[in-house]
Protein backbone atom coordinates (compact mmCIF):
# COMPACT_ATOMS: atom_id res chain seq x y z
CA UNK A 1 0.00 0.00 0.00
CA UNK A 2 1.29 3.66 -0.86
CA UNK A 3 -0.13 6.43 0.68
CA UNK A 4 0.74 9.96 -0.27
CA UNK A 5 -0.32 12.72 2.37
CA UNK A 6 -0.34 16.22 1.20
CA UNK A 7 -2.27 17.78 4.49
CA UNK A 8 -0.60 19.96 6.43
CA UNK A 9 -0.41 19.25 10.51
CA UNK A 10 -3.01 22.35 10.99
CA UNK A 11 -1.39 24.20 14.25
CA UNK A 12 -3.75 25.48 17.17
CA UNK A 13 -3.85 28.55 16.43
CA UNK A 14 -5.96 28.17 12.74
CA UNK A 15 -8.15 24.85 14.35
CA UNK A 16 -9.19 27.83 16.96
CA UNK A 17 -9.64 30.70 14.69
CA UNK A 18 -11.95 28.57 12.53
CA UNK A 19 -13.93 27.20 15.59
CA UNK A 20 -14.42 30.85 17.05
CA UNK A 21 -14.94 32.63 13.80
CA UNK A 22 -17.75 30.16 13.46
CA UNK A 23 -19.34 30.73 17.16
CA UNK A 24 -19.00 34.78 16.69
CA UNK A 25 -20.99 34.66 13.32
CA UNK A 26 -24.85 35.63 13.11
CA UNK A 27 -25.95 31.89 12.99
CA UNK A 28 -23.50 30.51 15.33
CA UNK A 29 -21.56 27.03 13.80
CA UNK A 30 -19.21 24.55 14.28
CA UNK A 31 -17.92 23.36 10.86
CA UNK A 32 -19.18 19.80 10.49
CA UNK A 33 -15.63 18.04 10.12
CA UNK A 34 -15.05 18.14 14.06
CA UNK A 35 -17.87 15.93 14.44
CA UNK A 36 -15.14 12.86 13.62
CA UNK A 37 -12.93 12.00 17.02
CA UNK A 38 -13.55 8.53 17.76
CA UNK A 39 -16.30 8.72 19.54
CA UNK A 40 -17.80 10.87 16.98
CA UNK A 41 -16.93 8.10 14.14
CA UNK A 42 -18.32 5.20 16.59
CA UNK A 43 -21.91 7.35 16.81
CA UNK A 44 -21.92 7.66 13.31
CA UNK A 45 -21.12 4.12 12.36
CA UNK A 46 -24.33 3.02 14.89
CA UNK A 47 -26.22 5.76 12.98
CA UNK A 48 -25.64 4.26 9.93
CA UNK A 49 -27.44 0.58 11.28
CA UNK A 50 -30.19 2.28 12.81
CA UNK A 51 -34.24 1.45 11.40
CA UNK A 52 -34.90 5.33 10.36
CA UNK A 53 -31.77 5.88 9.06
CA UNK A 54 -32.43 4.77 5.19
CA UNK A 55 -29.69 6.78 3.12
CA UNK A 56 -26.87 4.24 4.10
CA UNK A 57 -28.80 0.67 3.28
CA UNK A 58 -30.79 2.13 0.69
CA UNK A 59 -27.61 3.44 -1.17
CA UNK A 60 -25.17 -0.26 -0.49
CA UNK A 61 -29.46 -1.89 -2.13
CA UNK A 62 -28.67 -0.01 -4.96
CA UNK A 63 -24.78 -1.13 -5.43
CA UNK A 64 -25.49 -4.57 -5.15
CA UNK A 65 -27.64 -4.35 -7.85
CA UNK A 66 -26.35 -2.17 -10.47
CA UNK A 67 -22.87 -2.71 -10.52
CA UNK A 68 -22.41 -5.90 -11.94
CA UNK A 69 -23.90 -4.20 -14.94
CA UNK A 70 -20.99 -1.59 -14.30
CA UNK A 71 -18.16 -4.05 -13.59
CA UNK A 72 -19.21 -7.38 -14.67
CA UNK A 73 -17.42 -9.82 -16.80
CA UNK A 74 -19.96 -9.14 -19.63
CA UNK A 75 -19.38 -5.62 -18.89
CA UNK A 76 -18.84 -3.04 -21.77
CA UNK A 77 -15.49 -1.85 -19.23
CA UNK A 78 -14.40 -4.94 -18.21
CA UNK A 79 -13.61 -6.16 -21.51
CA UNK A 80 -11.81 -3.15 -22.32
CA UNK A 81 -10.09 -4.17 -19.77
CA UNK A 82 -9.10 -7.35 -20.01
CA UNK A 83 -8.35 -6.47 -23.46
CA UNK A 84 -5.99 -3.87 -22.73
CA UNK A 85 -2.08 -3.86 -21.30
CA UNK A 86 -2.06 -3.68 -17.56
CA UNK A 87 1.51 -1.55 -17.82
CA UNK A 88 -0.01 1.24 -19.82
CA UNK A 89 -3.67 0.91 -19.52
CA UNK A 90 -6.13 -0.69 -16.16
CA UNK A 91 -8.41 1.11 -13.95
CA UNK A 92 -8.07 3.54 -10.84
CA UNK A 93 -11.40 3.49 -8.70
CA UNK A 94 -11.19 6.47 -7.39
CA UNK A 95 -13.09 7.18 -4.19
CA UNK A 96 -13.45 10.66 -2.60
CA UNK A 97 -14.16 10.46 0.92
CA UNK A 98 -13.36 7.21 1.64
CA UNK A 99 -13.68 6.54 5.78
CA UNK A 100 -16.30 3.40 5.52
CA UNK A 101 -15.00 0.60 3.37
CA UNK A 102 -18.63 -0.75 3.07
CA UNK A 103 -19.96 0.51 -0.29
CA UNK A 104 -16.48 0.17 -2.16
CA UNK A 105 -16.27 -3.46 -1.27
CA UNK A 106 -19.70 -4.23 -3.06
CA UNK A 107 -17.89 -2.47 -5.65
CA UNK A 108 -15.14 -4.90 -5.76
CA UNK A 109 -17.33 -7.69 -5.13
CA UNK A 110 -18.70 -7.05 -8.52
CA UNK A 111 -15.16 -7.17 -10.43
CA UNK A 112 -14.09 -10.85 -11.81
CA UNK A 113 -11.33 -12.50 -9.31
CA UNK A 114 -9.11 -12.80 -12.36
CA UNK A 115 -9.63 -9.00 -13.52
CA UNK A 116 -8.97 -7.29 -10.17
CA UNK A 117 -4.75 -7.28 -10.73
CA UNK A 118 -5.66 -4.23 -13.46
CA UNK A 119 -7.73 -2.69 -11.32
CA UNK A 120 -5.97 0.13 -8.66
CA UNK A 121 -7.77 1.26 -5.78
CA UNK A 122 -7.22 5.34 -4.53
CA UNK A 123 -9.01 6.51 -1.61
CA UNK A 124 -8.72 9.94 -0.90
CA UNK A 125 -9.73 11.11 2.51
CA UNK A 126 -8.64 14.05 4.73
CA UNK A 127 -8.03 11.34 7.36
CA UNK A 128 -4.74 9.45 7.10
CA UNK A 129 -6.20 6.83 9.68
CA UNK A 130 -9.55 6.62 8.04
CA UNK A 131 -7.49 5.60 4.85
CA UNK A 132 -5.16 2.89 6.86
CA UNK A 133 -8.59 1.47 8.16
CA UNK A 134 -10.80 1.21 5.24
CA UNK A 135 -7.78 0.01 2.83
CA UNK A 136 -6.59 -2.86 5.59
CA UNK A 137 -10.08 -4.00 5.63
CA UNK A 138 -10.53 -4.50 2.05
CA UNK A 139 -6.86 -5.81 1.02
CA UNK A 140 -8.18 -8.43 3.64
CA UNK A 141 -11.62 -9.01 1.39
CA UNK A 142 -9.43 -8.59 -2.17
CA UNK A 143 -5.84 -9.72 -1.58
CA UNK A 144 -4.53 -9.37 -4.75
CA UNK A 145 -5.51 -5.55 -5.11
CA UNK A 146 -3.22 -2.40 -5.11
CA UNK A 147 -3.83 0.60 -3.09
CA UNK A 148 -2.82 3.83 -3.68
CA UNK A 149 -4.14 5.75 -0.71
CA UNK A 150 -4.47 9.61 -1.46
CA UNK A 151 -4.55 12.18 2.47
CA UNK A 152 -6.00 15.07 0.88
CA UNK A 153 -8.60 17.59 1.44
CA UNK A 154 -10.70 16.73 -2.22
CA UNK A 155 -11.87 19.60 -2.58
CA UNK A 156 -8.50 21.69 -2.64
CA UNK A 157 -6.17 19.06 -3.76
CA UNK A 158 -7.77 17.65 -6.60
CA UNK A 159 -4.69 17.54 -8.85
CA UNK A 160 -2.90 15.03 -6.30
CA UNK A 161 -5.05 12.24 -7.54
CA UNK A 162 -3.04 10.28 -9.93
CA UNK A 163 -3.35 10.23 -14.16
CA UNK A 164 -2.48 8.36 -16.90
CA UNK A 165 -5.07 5.51 -16.65
CA UNK A 166 -8.80 5.54 -16.79
CA UNK A 167 -10.92 6.55 -13.89
CA UNK A 168 -13.80 5.99 -12.52
CA UNK A 169 -14.61 8.17 -9.52
CA UNK A 170 -17.08 7.11 -6.49
CA UNK A 171 -18.50 9.93 -4.43
CA UNK A 172 -20.79 7.90 -2.22
CA UNK A 173 -23.43 8.84 0.87
CA UNK A 174 -24.48 12.26 -0.54
CA UNK A 175 -21.41 13.49 0.86
CA UNK A 176 -22.02 16.37 -1.95
CA UNK A 177 -24.92 17.28 0.36
CA UNK A 178 -22.86 18.71 3.20
CA UNK A 179 -21.54 21.24 0.57
CA UNK A 180 -23.85 24.73 -0.12
CA UNK A 181 -25.08 24.48 -3.50
CA UNK A 182 -22.74 26.79 -4.97
CA UNK A 183 -19.77 25.04 -3.65
CA UNK A 184 -21.11 21.73 -4.22
CA UNK A 185 -21.22 22.79 -8.12
CA UNK A 186 -17.96 24.72 -8.33
CA UNK A 187 -16.81 21.30 -6.93
CA UNK A 188 -18.64 19.35 -9.47
CA UNK A 189 -16.19 22.31 -12.23
CA UNK A 190 -13.13 21.28 -10.99
CA UNK A 191 -13.50 17.91 -10.75
CA UNK A 192 -14.20 18.29 -14.84
CA UNK A 193 -11.36 19.81 -14.79
CA UNK A 194 -8.96 17.25 -14.07
CA UNK A 195 -11.46 14.07 -15.22
CA UNK A 196 -10.58 12.97 -18.77
CA UNK A 197 -12.68 12.56 -21.39
CA UNK A 198 -14.22 8.59 -20.95
CA UNK A 199 -13.39 8.59 -16.93
CA UNK A 200 -16.96 8.11 -15.16
CA UNK A 201 -18.05 9.78 -11.78
CA UNK A 202 -20.53 7.93 -9.56
CA UNK A 203 -22.28 10.26 -7.60
CA UNK A 204 -24.76 9.36 -4.46
CA UNK A 205 -27.81 11.27 -4.41
CA UNK A 206 -30.15 11.52 -1.06
CA UNK A 207 -33.45 12.88 -2.57
CA UNK A 208 -36.10 15.10 -2.08
CA UNK A 209 -39.02 13.06 -0.38
CA UNK A 210 -41.50 13.23 2.08
CA UNK A 211 -40.69 15.39 5.00
CA UNK A 212 -41.39 12.96 7.92
CA UNK A 213 -39.06 10.29 6.57
CA UNK A 214 -36.21 13.01 6.31
CA UNK A 215 -36.87 14.15 9.44
CA UNK A 216 -37.12 10.84 11.26
CA UNK A 217 -33.61 9.83 9.81
CA UNK A 218 -32.24 12.86 11.65
CA UNK A 219 -34.15 11.98 15.03
CA UNK A 220 -34.03 8.16 15.81
CA UNK A 221 -35.69 7.34 18.97
CA UNK A 222 -32.99 6.03 20.50
CA UNK A 223 -31.02 9.60 20.48
CA UNK A 224 -27.86 8.17 18.89
CA UNK A 225 -27.92 11.02 16.12
CA UNK A 226 -28.88 13.63 19.18
CA UNK A 227 -25.45 12.21 21.23
CA UNK A 228 -23.21 12.62 18.08
CA UNK A 229 -25.03 16.04 17.38
CA UNK A 230 -23.75 17.04 20.89
CA UNK A 231 -20.46 15.13 20.87
CA UNK A 232 -19.16 17.95 18.70
CA UNK A 233 -18.98 20.01 22.10
CA UNK A 234 -16.49 18.08 23.67
CA UNK A 235 -14.12 18.31 20.69
CA UNK A 236 -14.52 21.90 20.69
CA UNK A 237 -13.69 21.61 24.49
CA UNK A 238 -10.42 20.11 23.97
CA UNK A 239 -9.63 21.71 20.85
CA UNK A 240 -9.87 25.63 22.75
CA UNK A 241 -10.24 24.43 26.28
CA UNK A 242 -13.67 26.10 26.44
CA UNK A 243 -16.58 25.11 28.97
CA UNK A 244 -19.42 23.94 26.69
CA UNK A 245 -21.71 21.64 28.79
CA UNK A 246 -23.07 18.26 26.70
CA UNK A 247 -25.88 18.77 29.02
CA UNK A 248 -27.34 22.19 28.34
CA UNK A 249 -28.15 21.89 24.68
CA UNK A 250 -30.93 20.03 22.59
CA UNK A 251 -30.75 17.96 19.89
CA UNK A 252 -31.92 19.39 16.88
CA UNK A 253 -32.71 18.34 13.01
CA UNK A 254 -35.33 19.84 10.57
CA UNK A 255 -36.39 20.14 6.81
CA UNK A 256 -35.65 23.60 5.78
CA UNK A 257 -37.90 23.87 2.56
CA UNK A 258 -36.60 26.84 1.05
CA UNK A 259 -33.30 25.37 1.05
CA UNK A 260 -33.99 21.73 0.52
CA UNK A 261 -32.13 20.55 3.28
CA UNK A 262 -31.86 19.10 6.51
CA UNK A 263 -30.49 21.27 9.33
CA UNK A 264 -28.67 20.12 12.60
CA UNK A 265 -28.27 22.46 14.99
CA UNK A 266 -27.69 22.66 19.14
CA UNK A 267 -30.09 24.58 21.05
CA UNK A 268 -28.97 26.16 24.12
CA UNK A 269 -31.62 25.45 27.17
CA UNK A 270 -30.26 28.24 29.56
CA UNK A 271 -28.34 31.84 29.24
CA UNK A 272 -24.71 31.23 29.07
CA UNK A 273 -20.83 32.44 28.84
CA UNK A 274 -19.05 30.48 27.11
CA UNK A 275 -14.89 31.19 27.64
CA UNK A 276 -11.84 30.20 26.37
CA UNK A 277 -7.97 31.07 26.34
CA UNK A 278 -8.23 31.61 23.05
CA UNK A 279 -11.03 34.52 23.87
CA UNK A 280 -10.56 37.67 24.62
CA UNK A 281 -13.66 37.74 26.01
CA UNK A 282 -16.52 35.45 26.24
CA UNK A 283 -18.80 34.67 23.73
CA UNK A 284 -22.86 34.86 25.10
CA UNK A 285 -25.15 31.71 24.32
CA UNK A 286 -29.11 33.05 24.91
CA UNK A 287 -31.52 30.31 25.65
CA UNK A 288 -33.02 28.61 22.94
CA UNK A 289 -30.12 30.19 20.72
CA UNK A 290 -28.82 27.72 18.07
CA UNK A 291 -25.71 26.52 17.13
CA UNK A 292 -25.78 25.25 13.29
CA UNK A 293 -23.63 22.08 12.84
CA UNK A 294 -24.47 20.53 9.64
CA UNK A 295 -25.92 20.91 6.24
CA UNK A 296 -27.64 17.98 4.32
CA UNK A 297 -28.95 18.91 1.27
CA UNK A 298 -31.47 16.69 -1.10
CA UNK A 299 -31.77 16.55 -4.43
CA UNK A 300 -34.07 16.35 -7.62
CA UNK A 301 -33.71 15.57 -10.92
CA UNK A 302 -33.31 18.85 -11.96
CA UNK A 303 -30.28 19.08 -9.60
CA UNK A 304 -28.65 15.87 -11.47
CA UNK A 305 -29.25 17.93 -14.83
CA UNK A 306 -27.00 20.73 -13.28
CA UNK A 307 -24.39 18.56 -12.41
CA UNK A 308 -23.87 17.30 -15.80
CA UNK A 309 -23.79 20.97 -17.80
CA UNK A 310 -21.64 22.24 -14.67
CA UNK A 311 -19.03 19.02 -15.47
CA UNK A 312 -19.51 18.55 -18.97
CA UNK A 313 -21.06 14.81 -18.37
CA UNK A 314 -23.39 12.92 -20.23
CA UNK A 315 -25.97 11.30 -17.58
CA UNK A 316 -25.61 7.30 -18.25
CA UNK A 317 -27.78 6.08 -16.17
CA UNK A 318 -29.75 6.93 -12.74
CA UNK A 319 -30.26 4.30 -10.59
CA UNK A 320 -32.78 4.78 -7.66
CA UNK A 321 -34.49 2.64 -5.31
CA UNK A 322 -38.36 1.63 -6.13
CA UNK A 323 -39.59 4.46 -3.30
CA UNK A 324 -37.04 6.99 -5.17
CA UNK A 325 -35.63 7.40 -2.13
CA UNK A 326 -31.86 7.70 -3.40
CA UNK A 327 -29.98 7.73 -6.44
CA UNK A 328 -26.88 6.62 -7.76
CA UNK A 329 -26.26 8.68 -10.70
CA UNK A 330 -23.48 7.57 -13.45
CA UNK A 331 -22.08 10.06 -15.18
CA UNK A 332 -19.57 10.44 -18.25
CA UNK A 333 -17.21 12.88 -19.14
CA UNK A 334 -18.37 13.17 -22.66
CA UNK A 335 -15.37 12.70 -25.29
CA UNK A 336 -16.50 15.90 -27.11
CA UNK A 337 -15.46 17.91 -24.12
Amino acid sequence: MKIDDYIPQADDDEISIEIISGLTADQKYIPSKYFYDARGSQLFEEITHLDEYYPTRTEQAILRRVLPDIFGMDSRLMREIAESEIETNGIDIVELGSGDPSKISILFDSIPDNLHGMVRYVPVDISKSAIINASKKLATRVPDISIHGIVADFYAHLDKIPNGRQRIFCFFGSSIGNLSRDVAKRFIIKLNEIMNPGDRLLLGLDMVKDVAVLERAYNDKKGITAAFNRNILDVVNRLIESNFEIGDFGHMAFYNHADSRIEMHLRACRDMMIRSPHLPQGIEISAHETIRTEYSHKFTYEHIEDFANAGGFSVENIFCDSNGWFSLVDYLKDTAV
